[in-house]
């Protein structure tokens, strides 16, 4: 695969895009060091554009088309356009400099032609497969940048990711619901007795609350896992690791009595560089 020509243009493009999107791992950048921080702005400004692929289309085909672009780009099938394109060229840089393997990349926008279609999450085990190619490769892609790999990491990479990937179902479902879009799984809402078309219809029952506790309880028990092996983990990596810091966060909010979980309660930008600063500083992310 041949490397991409990349500017100081580039590299802004890619952190506007990740501090416009995914402010969480944007901030989590800025405690590592300026060559990680470029990679690190490359690979998240890469997830961005493969996850808004699902809001830029109005139908499946061209979604598919794009997301094809992407993985076409990292086979080194794409010429001349992958240069002109900012954050192909920044990605291909930090592939490069940090030898990135390219297999969970590919992977990873192949997973998200999930999003295109309105079909069903159909059971837990499909939706950990799903966020162990999606939000678990991007916490193990993260620490490649940040050290050397180990199946120790990788380990925690899953772990941190389906956490963070099942707080992310929960605080996305008043947007996914009015798309008629559902990340809940269906065996799990059999198993509490919630029908679909009550959750598109926005309807809080005691039902979906219940799922929604279960999906909670799961969410827990990876970051609890998480944490333990972060304890562990080398202090060159676990930088990498922040943004599980403001998924531990969103689950206290999540779990505030009284909560409507179809009313959009994003946390603040001061709120998130507050969490995420003070992790920084922790134990827990550092030596």
């Amino acid at each position: 695969m041949s490397s991409a020509a990349s500017s100081p243009d580039s590299v802004a493009f890619c952190a506007d895009l990740v501090r416009s999107h995914d402010f969480p791992r944007y901030v989590a950048t800025l405690f590592a060091p300026a060559a990680e921080r470029r990679a690190l702005l490359a690979l998240y400004a890469f997830n961005v554009e493969i996850v808004r692929v699902r809001d830029q289309v109005s139908q499946p085909l061209p979604g598919e088309i794009r997301l094809q672009w992407w993985t076409d780009m990292l086979a080194g099938h794409v010429h001349g356009s992958a240069e002109g394109n900012p954050v192909a060229a920044e990605l291909l840089r930090a592939i490069r400099d940090f030898d990135l393997p390219v297999e969970p990349l590919s992977l990873l926008a192949d997973e998200h032609q999930f999003d295109l279609y309105n079909d069903p999450m159909p059971t837990m085990a499909a939706l950990e497969g799903y966020l162990a190619a999606t939000s678990s490769a991007l916490f193990m892609l993260a620490a490649r940048i940040m050290g050397p790999p180990s199946e120790a990491v990788e380990h925690l990479a899953r772990h941190a990711g389906l956490a963070q990937g099942i707080v992310q179902v929960i605080v996305n479902l008043p947007r996914d619901a009015a798309h008629r879009q559902l990340f809940l799984p269906q065996q799990v809402l059999a198993s509490h007795n919630c029908n679909m078309e009550d959750v598109f219809a926005s309807r809080q029952t005691p039902n979906l609350h219940a799922v929604l506790e279960q999906l909670a309880g799961e969410a827990r028990q990876h970051a609890t896992t998480a944490s333990s092996l972060l304890a562990q983990a080398p202090s060159s990596v676990r930088p990498a690791f922040l943004p599980l810091s403001q998924a531990q966060a969103d689950l206290k909010r999540l779990a505030r009595p009284g909560r409507n979980p179809f009313a959009p309660q994003p946390s603040s930008r001061l709120r998130t560089l507050w969490t995420l600063w003070r992790a920084s500083r922790s134990r827990e992310f550092t030596k």
